[in-house]
């Protein structure tokens, strides 16, 4: 409490908390018009950014378990959009690609995540935005957070 009684105003880490559960909740309403996941996107977007990586180098890349993973590119798999070719340069390990209908569905994640963007920092203009990705992407580091990976594929379930 303050010295009139009232609360102490929120901290900047419970803001974040608080802004970034509504934001990765509305992503996650956004993205089920896809059929999709978050976890499921997050994947499509790695396989995007490496192609021919191997299942494990994905795994490791998104900091999630090995199995948990593997069951993600069966399911994507199954609807058609990868698919794993046998590496050239080892053949115990699976490449895996985005199939056509794979590369589609990204440019409708790109739309989708854009909208999102826009509707969650609406309330800021273009330099103000570009300030706030600076600034979160400065914290993000000092955390140790790896760019563009969600820290949530840490406790996916195999």
């Amino acid at each position: 409490m303050t010295s009139t009684g009232a609360p102490p105003p929120a901290g900047g880490a419970f803001l974040l908390t608080q802004l970034g559960t509504h934001a990765a909740q509305a992503f996650a309403g956004r993205i089920a018009a896809l059929d999709l996941t978050p976890p499921q996107t997050g994947l499509l977007r790695a396989i995007a950014a490496t192609p021919g990586s191997s299942q494990q180098a994905l795994a490791e890349q998104l900091g999630t378990p090995a199995t948990r993973l593997v069951a993600l590119v069966d399911g994507l798999e199954a609807r058609g959009l990868v698919e794993r070719r046998r590496n050239p340069t080892d053949r115990r390990l699976y490449a895996v690609h985005l199939t056509a209908a794979g590369t589609a569905l990204m440019a409708d994640i790109g739309r989708v995540a854009r909208e999102h963007d826009d509707a969650v920092l609406a309330a800021l203009d273009a330099d103000e935005r570009a300030t706030l990705r600076d600034l979160l992407a400065k914290v993000a580091a000092d955390q140790g957070l790896r760019p563009g990976v969600h820290p949530g594929y840490r406790n996916l379930e195999p």
